[in-house]
């Protein structure tokens, strides 16, 4: 197929018709198309040409996209500018309009546009001026368009830089710098994380009424965890530890119908971590309508974790029922707990294989019999007491066993099972490495706490399975210009004050 005889067909139509000028920017393309079904199909069938005629397929294809999209954005707003109001109010401040400018590096999925669009300045000279167009089309910090930023946002959370700005050149045609990915990144990253809490309340009730109706002798399971972990952080030359918490449910058959997960950067006393998994407790419980499932809390003994336990957990309300507390099970980490089984039989003996086989003794006694603890603590110390143990083997015994006894109330492991509520923090272990070190922690990374949080917020949400509702909301939330005039503002206020 020539190009005439593209060019005959199109114009016949009535897209072409109505379309003339975008028709004729396309006709070359598509005639390039063409030329490309005619070459392969000539040549020899060969791996190499299937690879070069797929290729050149998809870049004549996105040209396409690209020319279709920087045609229609063009065309949305009147070319006169006598046509477009005088002025418009935009967050409560009003902007008159003065002439039409073009912003050369709009970014597409098909690539990168130019966008011609209306500049409008505040009246009073205060403001920043806007670009209403690029207001109503979404466009992320004036740059990348809401189907790019959503793309981008995605990559970023699971792969670096370097591996996103190759990714935009390669599969979009979008050639980048640090500065501006790390610019949209910011902006859409601070954009949907005040969406983030509703959809994961409305996720975790959702998990709660498939787990109340399913099938089995068990109450379902709220089951919370937090944990921490070091991060590198730039410019202070040091580790800080940052921080993770899970919200699963399990049904009544103690499967685990999914779980969300939060995170924050180092920060002191993990306040802000505490208030979101706070917040989100409290409205999960107070929305849910149906029986109340149990409810687990399963750390290790950490301070931050004890210290949450202590000062919220056990002092929160029944929304149910005024006035009474909620009864939490604070189960710390059997496989946390076994540690330190095996820290005291290495104190103890001085045989390696005795010392194995006492500990596996002493975590199945752990497991499976009711008081199970006192078993294991009094058996130590009959031991302890037979043997010499001195210096650093002393040392160890001592706080291994320390650490045990003063959380015996925690350690009913007989109990939890038999309740069938989960005794170990598998979930919340996994999600240090799936939140925070699969990304922030590969070779050579380090991190401002701002730039950090970013990147974790967008994590989180992806994680969780919410990204498609939070990036929704976050675009409907997106605040629109409104047209009018000031004066016309002005007169109506002086009515209704008369």
């Amino acid at each position: 197929m020539v190009h005439a005889t593209c060019a005959a067909l199109l114009l016949a139509t009535h897209f072409a018709t109505s379309l003339c000028p975008l028709t004729a920017r396309l006709i070359p393309v598509i005639a390039e198309v063409g030329r490309a079904v005619v070459r392969f199909r000539k040549a020899e069938l060969t791996p190499q040409a299937c690879h070069q005629f797929e290729t050149q397929l998809h870049d004549q294809l996105r040209e396409l996209g690209r020319l279709i999209v920087e045609w229609t954005l063009n065309h949305i707003e009147p070319h006169d500018r006598r046509d477009m109001p005088k002025q418009m109010c935009f967050q409560q401040t009003w902007y008159r309009r003065r002439s039409k400018t073009p912003n050369r590096k709009v970014a597409t999925l098909f690539g990168t546009i130019s966008v011609w669009r209306m500049l409008y300045q505040p009246l009073h000279g205060v403001e920043p001026s806007i670009f209403p167009l690029e207001v109503r089309l979404g466009l992320e910090a004036g740059l990348a368009t809401p189907a790019l930023t959503e793309r981008v946002a995605q990559t970023v959370a699971a792969a670096s830089q370097s591996v996103v700005l190759a990714t935009l050149k390669r599969d979009h045609g979008v050639s980048w710098s640090v500065a501006t990915l790390r610019k949209v990144v910011a902006g859409v990253a601070t954009g949907i994380e005040p969406h983030r809490h509703d959809a994961t309340v409305s996720q975790v009730l959702a998990w709660l009424k498939q787990a109340d109706e399913s099938r089995g002798n068990r109450r379902p399971v709220l089951a919370v965890g937090r944990d921490g972990l070091m991060l590198p952080i730039r410019g202070q030359a040091c580790y800080r530890e940052g921080a993770t918490a899970t919200v699963s449910v399990h049904d009544r058959q103690g499967r685990r119908l999914g779980t969300v997960y939060l995170g924050r950067m180092p920060e002191a006393g993990q306040e802000t971590l505490s208030q979101q998994l706070t917040a989100l407790l409290e409205d999960v419980l107070r929305q849910w309508t149906g029986p109340l499932p149990r409810l687990a809390y399963i750390t290790d003994g950490g301070y931050q974790q004890t210290r949450y336990y202590r000062r919220v957990l056990m002092r929160m309300g029944d929304p149910s029922h005024p006035g009474r507390k909620l009864k939490w099970a604070w189960i710390i980490d059997y496989y946390h707990a076994c540690e330190y089984i095996y820290k005291m039989s290495e104190a103890l003996f001085r045989d390696a294989k005795r010392a194995q086989a006492w500990a596996r003794k002493m975590c199945r006694w752990l497991k499976t019999k009711p008081r199970g603890i006192f078993r294991v603590l009094h058996s130590a110390a009959a031991i302890r007491r037979r043997r010499i143990v001195v210096g650093a083997k002393r040392k160890q015994y001592i706080s291994a066993y320390n650490y045990l006894r003063k959380r015996i109330r925690f350690l009913d492991y007989s109990r939890y099972r038999r309740d069938h509520l989960p005794i170990g923090s598998g979930v919340t272990e996994a999600a240090c490495k799936t939140v925070f070190t699969q990304r922030l922690k590969q070779s050579g990374m380090t991190w401002k706490l701002e730039g950090g949080q970013w990147i974790v917020d967008l994590r989180v949400i992806q994680l969780s399975g919410l990204w498609f509702q939070v990036y929704q909301a976050y675009l409907q939330a997106r605040i629109l210009p409104s047209m009018g005039t000031h004066g016309c503002a002005r007169e109506k206020n002086a009515r209704k004050a008369a």
